[in-house]
């Protein structure tokens, strides 16, 4: 149970100073006082080099990939503070709020990365009995898919059924539909929203059972005092940036419609380059 920031440029590298304004960026760190079980960040950026240099080692790649994660809170830790002032031409930025109790270990920090991409997830998979889907007797994908996520919780779970279909040959989007599909069947009523990022594109997926928050968001929010924040907790909202491209997001920080923010409909995913900034929308 998460917030997630994502975004892709036309080439350009932008950090989340340039996408946010002041009073968005701070709120949005806010939002680690209650989503406090640690933070991530996946930054795609272009190699200094040409791509296929031989310099010693290996051949310069097409893309850079830099993965932060952190099991501190993002609001109290100052290597967050220099991640947000860097720029890429894609990124994606988590704030964890871990479900069902699973354990706050680097492992289940995310973004999870894999065999060239990036993910990150808000929700918790789990059965009208409330068990987890890490704690089901079978799950839907094999140890050997769990290990290349790296992850040991109901998020590594979501991703790594969705590299088993990106692996047997399904363009990322058709993979993230196919992932969903399998997991609805067994977890109907649970959030699958998330967003995946490669060298070359980014996805952002608004996959609810309700849109209803869960009533245990709903009472830590009133917790804090911020109660009438819970309300859209499951929403997703976007917005084109200025010189091309996207960002979208989680709730929970300003996104009035007047300054471009649109909602995201249940069951859509934006598909955007973050090498052109081209960007649409899909059914999921």
């Amino acid at each position: 149970m998460c917030r997630l920031l994502g975004y892709a440029t036309p080439g350009d590298n932008l950090s989340l100073d340039d996408v946010l304004t002041n009073s968005q960026l701070e709120t949005f760190q806010q939002m680690a006082i209650i989503h406090n079980d640690g933070w991530g960040a996946a930054l795609v950026t272009d190699p200094l080099q040409p791509s296929g240099v031989r310099d010693g080692g290996a051949p310069t790649p097409s893309n850079n990939v830099s993965v932060y994660k952190s099991t501190s809170s993002a609001y109290a830790d100052p290597v967050f503070r220099s991640i947000e002032c860097q720029g890429a031409r894609g990124a994606l930025y988590h704030l964890r709020l871990a479900s069902s109790g699973l354990p706050l270990i680097m492992e289940n920090q995310q973004p999870f990365f894999a065999d060239g991409v990036s993910f990150i997830h808000n929700g918790d998979i789990s059965d009208a009995q409330q068990r987890n889907i890490v704690r089901a007797p079978s799950k839907p994908v094999s140890e050997v898919d769990m290990l290349r996520t790296g992850g040991k919780s109901d998020s590594a779970v979501y991703f790594a059924l969705v590299l088993a279909y990106y692996h047997k040959g399904r363009e990322l989007p058709d993979a993230v539909r196919e992932a969903v599909k399998d997991l609805r069947g067994g977890y109907p009523k649970s959030s699958y929203n998330c967003m995946i990022q490669t060298g070359d594109e980014f996805i952002c997926v608004h996959a609810v059972g309700s849109l209803d928050p869960e009533p245990e968001i709903e009472d830590l929010y009133a917790r804090y005092g911020q109660k009438e924040h819970a309300h859209d907790y499951r929403r997703i909202r976007y917005r084109e940036l200025p010189g091309g491209g996207v960002v979208a997001a989680s709730s929970g920080f300003e996104q009035r419609e007047r300054d471009g923010w649109r909602t995201l409909d249940n069951n859509r995913m934006i598909v955007a380059s973050n090498r052109t900034g081209e960007f649409h929308i899909e059914a999921l």
